[in-house]
């Protein structure tokens, strides 16, 4: 029983709209259309000034081109100057730190690398005499 009036009372209450939300279309309703009429005072401004300037373009054409032109390769050139610049910068940073890092440790990779060579040389040694003696025992039967 106490269900169905829980139902009952919540159909009842589906048809009305709840406070908050009779506040928000209150206080939306009136920012809305604010923001509406200035959209369309915009719009209507951007036609005006674009009709007004259309002839000053097309007379002044050949001298606004070329100096738009200029001025965006202009910019163009700053900001590629810039980013080479600091990569540039950062790439010598890099190296530096990169050297600083090894300078500690180069001793001993210099003497890690001695033992190598040393092996190397020797197993290569080795391997040039056993190669050596290979024909010279075909020849011997």
């Amino acid at each position: 029983m106490a269900d169905y009036q829980q139902h009952h009372q919540a159909e009842k209450n589906l048809g009305r709209p709840s406070t908050s939300q009779v506040l928000a279309v209150v206080t939306l309703l009136p920012v809305g259309g604010v923001l509406l009429c200035l959209a369309g005072l915009t719009l209507a401004g951007s036609l005006i000034g674009l009709a007004l300037t259309t002839p000053l373009f097309v007379v002044f054409s050949p001298v606004l081109v070329p100096a738009v032109l200029t001025i965006c390769l202009a910019v163009v050139g700053f900001l590629t100057s810039g980013a080479f610049g600091i990569t540039a910068l950062s790439s010598l940073s890099w190296l530096i730190n990169y050297t600083r890092r090894i300078s500690g440790s180069m001793p001993e990779q210099l003497d890690q690398a001695k033992r190598r060579v040393q092996e190397t040389g020797g197993h290569l040694g080795h391997k040039a005499r056993e190669t050596g003696r290979k024909p010279q025992d075909v020849m011997r039967p």
